[in-house]
C-alpha cells in the first residue's frame, strides 16, 4: 500500500465536473509529478487531498486512513502540507513569523531546531528573517511558502506550482530546493507547468487531461513519450 492513494475521485465546482475519476498512488519517499494544460484538474487533485474540497465519490487514502472527508485543518497534524499556487504568505507577518505560523499545530520542542534548519536551507530567509513577507521578492517568498510548509514537518509535502511567476534565474534553485527536501525523506506530490523541469527530478509521473488520467508512467519513459513530448515539451 502506498502512503497516498487516490481512488476514482470525482470533485465538483457547483455542477462543474473537474475531476472524472482520478487515480493515483505515492509511495513514500517518491517524487510524483502531475502534469496537464490550464484547466485540467491538476490543482484540484491537489485541493481535494489537502481537504480544501471534498469529492462527491471515490476515496482519498492516507497511510491507510480515509481521508476523504477531513477537514484541511486537521491534516496537517496527520503529516500533510501544501504550499498552494500563489504562495499564499501572509504579507504582514514577519517571515519568522510565517514560519511560526507553519508549526502552529505542533507542541514539541523541536520548533526552534527547525527553525534553524529552514535557515539553513534557506540562507536568504535569515537575512530576512525581520521583514515583512509581503515585501519579498517572487523568489523569496516561493523560499517562504516551502520552508513554512515544512515547519509542520510533514512526510506528503503537495506542491502547486513552485516556478510561477520566477525568472528562469531562480527556476533552478527551487528544483534542487525540492529535490534536497525529498533526500530527506519527505514524500512530494509535485503540480508544475514546467513539465520538463518536473519530469527532470520526478520518478514517476501522471498526466491529467480533461479532469482524467490520461497517461502514466516513468518520470524517464514520459520524457520518451512522443504525445507528452509534442504537447508538453515543445518537442515536434
Amino acid at each position: 500500500m502506498g502512503l497516498l492513494e487516490v481512488s476514482d475521485i470525482h470533485t465538483y465546482y457547483g455542477n462543474i465536473h473537474a475531476l472524472k475519476g482520478v487515480s493515483f498512488e505515492v509511495d513514500s519517499g517518491e517524487i510524483i509529478a502531475l502534469i496537464g494544460s490550464n484547466g485540467a484538474g491538476k490543482t484540484t487533485t491537489l485541493r481535494t487531498i489537502s481537504g480544501l474540497m471534498e469529492p462527491r465519490e471515490g476515496q482519498v487514502i492516507y497511510d491507510g486512513e480515509d481521508i476523504s472527508s477531513a477537514r484541511a485543518d486537521t491534516l496537517v497534524s496527520k503529516g500533510i502540507s501544501m504550499v498552494p499556487e500563489g504562495r499564499g504568505v501572509f504579507a504582514k507577518l514577519t517571515v519568522e513569523e510565517n514560519l511560526d505560523m507553519g508549526a502552529y499545530t505542533r507542541r514539541d520542542s523541536g520548533i526552534k531546531d527547525d527553525l534553524k534548519g529552514m535557515y539553513g536551507l534557506f540562507p536568504r530567509l535569515q537575512e530576512r528573517r525581520r521583514q515583512l513577507a509581503g515585501t519579498l521578492s517572487g523568489g523569496e517568498q516561493q523560499m517562504l511558502a516551502i520552508a513554512r510548509a515544512l515547519m509542520s514537518q510533514p512526510r506528503l509535502l503537495l506542491l502547486d506550482e513552485p516556478s510561477m511567476g520566477l525568472a528562469p534565474v531562480l527556476v533552478d534553485g527551487v528544483f534542487d530546493t525540492i529535490q534536497r527536501i525529498a533526500g530527506e525523506g519527505v514524500t512530494i506530490l509535485l503540480v508544475e507547468q514546467n513539465a520538463h523541469m518536473a519530469l527532470q527530478i520526478a520518478d514517476r509521473g501522471y498526466v491529467l487531461q480533461s479532469g482524467e488520467v490520461a497517461i502514466s508512467d516513468t518520470a524517464e519513459n514520459l520524457q520518451q513519450n512522443e504525445t507528452v513530448q509534442k504537447t508538453y515539451l515543445g518537442i515536434d
